[in-house]
C-alpha cells in the first residue's frame, strides 16, 4: 500500500456505487451472461473490464459491437433491463462500506454518490438499503442526468456531483473519490480529484499506479491519511 498524499486536506467525498458500495458487479456478470446465452456468446472478463463504469447506452453499444450481436442497442438494453429487474434487488453492501459511510456522516463530512446507473437501476439496487443510502447528501445518476454530457472516463459525473453540494468545494483537489473501475479512476483524475481505488482482483497494469491509494477492501481505509477524522469504533 503506497500512498500518494493529496495536495489539499479532504473536505468532500464522492463514492461510485457498483462494485464499490454494492456487490452488483457479481450480479452484472450473471445478468449479462443470461442475456448472451440466447446468442451463444460468453461474457468474458476482458469484455466486462471494458464496461466497468460505463453508462447504460455505452455498455449496450460496446457489447453489441464487440460480440457482433444481431440486435440493436435499444433491444439489448430492453433485454438486460428485464433480467436486471429480476436480480438487482438482491444487491448487498460490500465489506467496510457501512462502517466508513456512517463514520463520515456522523462527522458531518459531505458525501455523495456518482454512479453511471440509471434511476430505475439505482432504485432497484438500493431497494433493501434505503436507510443507508439516505445518509448521502445526494446522488448523480450518469445514465439519466442531463448535465452529465459524457460518461466515464470523462470527468463530467464527478464535476457535476461535487458542484451540487450546498457548500460546494472551491477546489476539486479537496474532493476525494472512491472507485473500483479503471474508467472511474481516469474520470476522477481528469476532474483533478484524488482517488482511492478498490479494484477487482483481476484488474492489472499501469492503471494501478495512478490512484492516490489502492486497497483490497474499504475495511482497510484509514481516513486520517487524507485529513479526515479517524475511525474510532
Amino acid at each position: 500500500m503506497v500512498l500518494i498524499t493529496p495536495k489539499l486536506p479532504i473536505t468532500h467525498v464522492l463514492f461510485d456505487m457498483d462494485g464499490l458500495l454494492l456487490d452488483t458487479e457479481r450480479l452484472y456478470t450473471v445478468c449479462q451472461q443470461q442475456v448472451l446465452d440466447a446468442f451463444g456468446k460468453t461474457f468474458t472478463w476482458e469484455l466486462k473490464a471494458k464496461l466497468m463504469g460505463s453508462t447504460t447506452q455505452g455498455t449496450a453499444e460496446i457489447v453489441v459491437r464487440d460480440l457482433d450481436l444481431p440486435i440493436s442497442t435499444d433491444e439489448y438494453i430492453e433485454r438486460t433491463k428485464f433480467v436486471y429487474d429480476q436480480n438487482f434487488h438482491k444487491a448487498e453492501l460490500l465489506p467496510g462500506v457501512d462502517r466508513l459511510v456512517r463514520h463520515l456522516h456522523r462527522h458531518k463530512v459531505p458525501i455523495a454518490i456518482a454512479t453511471s446507473s440509471s434511476r430505475s437501476s439505482y432504485d432497484l439496487k438500493t431497494l433493501r438499503h434505503r436507510e443507508f443510502f439516505d445518509l448521502f447528501d445526494h446522488q448523480v445518476l450518469g445514465s439519466d442526468d442531463p448535465e452529465v454530457k459524457f460518461g466515464k472516463p470523462a470527468p463530467d459525473i464527478f464535476l457535476v456531483c461535487a458542484s451540487r453540494f450546498p457548500n460546494a468545494p472551491t477546489n476539486f483537489s479537496s474532493v476525494l473519490v472512491f472507485e473500483d473501475a479503471p474508467m472511474g479512476v481516469e474520470a476522477a483524475i481528469a476532474a483533478g480529484m484524488p482517488v482511492v481505488m478498490v479494484p477487482d482482483p483481476r484488474v492489472e497494469g499501469p492503471i494501478l499506479d495512478k490512484p492516490n491509494l489502492v486497497l483490497t477492501s474499504l475495511e482497510d481505509f484509514k481516513p486520517e491519511l487524507f485529513g479526515l477524522p479517524a475511525i474510532d469504533i
